[in-house]
């Protein structure tokens, strides 16, 4: 008999800790709030020479242009700003100045409010195409605020002054 009221005991409790529809629901809020959605893919505009002569961007660092997108880069690597356009406006990023130093005093990570940008190049596989300028293969990766991949190609970065 006192085995029967203690597995009733037990069995009442194990009752009262199920969640009520309330609790349910915070739940089932709680998950949806935290939820992660994908990653956009991102798609980066030409920087062309009106925009560099509108923002001013002359000098020393490296350019960027993906295989197969010709010849306009799509992100400039300067000594302390890198630069993309997306969706027609121009995106500054601070230089990462405690990241690899690239030739022309261009840096390897810039980060901004809602990307960031790294510059990836083979400095051994550079190959001089003018006075003071080289192109070097390169991977260009642009991570979301989230830090999920967006961008991520291969290509051609060229340094120079």
């Amino acid at each position: 008999m006192r085995i029967s009221i203690v597995l009733l005991a037990l069995t009442l409790m194990a009752c009262s800790n199920e969640p009520n529809e309330e609790e349910r629901a915070a739940a089932v809020a709680e998950v949806e709030a935290n939820r992660i959605p994908p990653p956009e893919e991102l798609q980066l505009e030409p920087i062309r020479y009106r925009e560099i002569e509108k923002h001013e961007l002359y000098g020393a660092g490296c350019s960027f242009a993906p295989t197969g997108g010709g010849l306009a880069a799509v992100a400039l690597a300067m000594p302390d700003t890198g630069h993309i356009i997306v969706d027609g406006e121009m995106l500054t990023l601070a230089a990462d100045k405690g990241s690899a130093e690239l030739p022309y005093l261009a840096r390897s990570k810039y980060d901004g409010t809602e990307h960031s940008m790294e510059l990836d190049l083979d400095q051994d596989a550079g190959e001089e195409v003018g006075a003071e300028v080289s192109d070097y293969p390169a991977t260009l990766t642009i991570r979301n605020a989230r830090d999920q991949i967006v961008y991520n190609q291969s290509g051609i970065a060229q340094c120079g002054v």
